[in-house]
């Protein structure tokens, strides 16, 4: 097994002001419209990768098809012009300060979308954390299919517990290797990236090669017979399906062996550890609307043996004259909220009700209290169940956690020829 994250060719732009070239990923404030006009006068007239991506806000709007045009035609213009530095086969190490003075590391590179899967019950080293929902593909391909660039929002996981890898990285660059250092727009805080030589990179890769050792893994998950799973996606997921989406179309058009060898067969992405103090998980919380409260409940305790004991896995239950803690004893997945899910899923396809996903517990309470509601309240996952949970249930239920705020997510800044 080789590792499936290497060095690329990254670009980056040689002079221009950086604070309105990075812009955040096109998937946050998709109800905010008035963000987004922010964003536009902030950037004026200046190169930005605003121009170069598509904020989903205007994904169902009818010039749709035209804005896609225009982005692919920015991209021309860039590529066409001296406008980037291109580093070459490269690894890029990155602080993010964020809002709250938290540091996040990162490191930059290329993945291999031939190890990386979607599909749920894969044994790839690359996994999704949580179901990829398929219709959320086509739009996305049609701006990245006639792209010449990607510009990536997508980060991946890995679980190192000691902070070996990835933390280690800020004692092996200097002020020299510095290629960028500024303030990101929006309250995004700030970020700095660096530039690894040879033989840091090479260190780089012989972590990563005994994190996917197949003994080692067997031994940390407590596991037999599970492909390693080496990376799960953090954030982006949609975004990398993507990318893997235009790349089995590039095979059928081109021959398996000439993909094998194009730029499509890689997409760029920031490598994060799991155990970053900078990363938190938030809990998402459901509420189901307009639903018979009592027959739901009483079907959830025919699906389950549920407890009030301490016995099992926990949930807080909401709803007009309920507010308490019960315990599933059989639960059908590693973590409650993917056991409550699995109920809740067979249940809607079959009865009145609408679920939503909620962020924090006050709102799911008042919201689950009102009369024909049910709230369901979570604790936030542990970090070391994360990994655990992908390999023993496959892809995790959509919206099973939050990873920090929208203003933490990735900016827009390095990019790579697609084509």
């Amino acid at each position: 097994m080789k590792v499936p994250f290497k060095r690329g060719n990254i670009l980056l732009p040689k002079d221009t002001d950086m604070t309105k070239w990075s812009v955040i990923a096109c998937d946050q404030y998709t109800s905010e419209p008035e963000y987004w006009a922010d964003v536009e006068k902030i950037v004026g007239n200046n190169p930005s990768t605003l121009n170069l991506t598509l904020p989903e806000i205007h994904l169902e709007e009818n010039d749709v098809e035209e804005r896609i045009k225009k982005i692919n035609s920015n991209m021309e213009e860039l590529v066409n012009s001296d406008f980037f530095n291109e580093y070459k086969d490269s690894m890029i190490y990155l602080e993010r300060t964020g809002a709250d003075g938290k540091i996040r590391e990162g490191l930059i590179g290329i993945v291999d979308l031939e190890d990386y899967s979607y599909e749920k019950g894969s044994q790839t080293l690359i996994r999704a954390t949580e179901k990829t929902v398929i219709e959320r593909i086509p739009p996305r391909v049609k701006v990245r299919e006639n792209a010449s660039l990607e510009l990536p929002h997508i980060m991946i996981l890995i679980d190192d517990e000691k902070k070996e890898i990835i933390e280690s990285l800020k004692n092996k660059v200097s002020e020299n290797d510095k290629l960028y250092d500024f303030d990101l727009m929006k309250n995004g805080g700030h970020v700095q990236g660096y530039l690894l030589n040879e033989s840091t990179m090479d260190e780089v890769d012989k972590s990563l090669e005994r994190l996917m050792d197949k003994e080692y893994f067997e031994r940390k998950y407590d596991v037999t017979d599970k492909g390693v799973l080496l990376f799960a996606m953090g954030d982006g997921n949609h975004s990398l399906a993507t990318a893997k989406a235009c790349y089995e179309s590039l095979k059928k058009k081109i021959g398996e062996e000439e993909a094998l060898n194009s730029k499509a067969r890689y997409a760029l992405v920031e490598l994060v550890n799991l155990h970053s103090n900078a990363l938190e998980f938030e809990a998402i919380n459901r509420v189901i609307f307009n639903t018979n409260s009592v027959d739901l409940l009483n079907k959830l305790k025919e699906y389950y043996n549920i407890n009030k004991e301490g016995n099992g896995q926990k949930v807080r239950v909401i709803t007009n004259n309920i507010d308490e803690d019960w315990y599933i004893e059989n639960p059908k997945s590693n973590i409650a909220v993917g056991s409550i899910q699995l109920f809740l899923d067979e249940y809607l396809s079959n009865n009145d009700g609408k679920i939503d996903y909620i962020h924090g517990d006050d709102v799911t309470r008042e919201l689950g209290s009102k009369e024909n509601n049910v709230g369901f309240i979570f604790e936030a996952m542990k970090k070391t169940d994360l990994f655990k949970t992908v390999i023993l249930d496959g892809a995790l239920p959509r919206k099973t956690f939050s990873m920090g705020h929208a203003n933490d997510k990735r900016y827009y800044l390095e990019a790579r020829k697609i084509k």
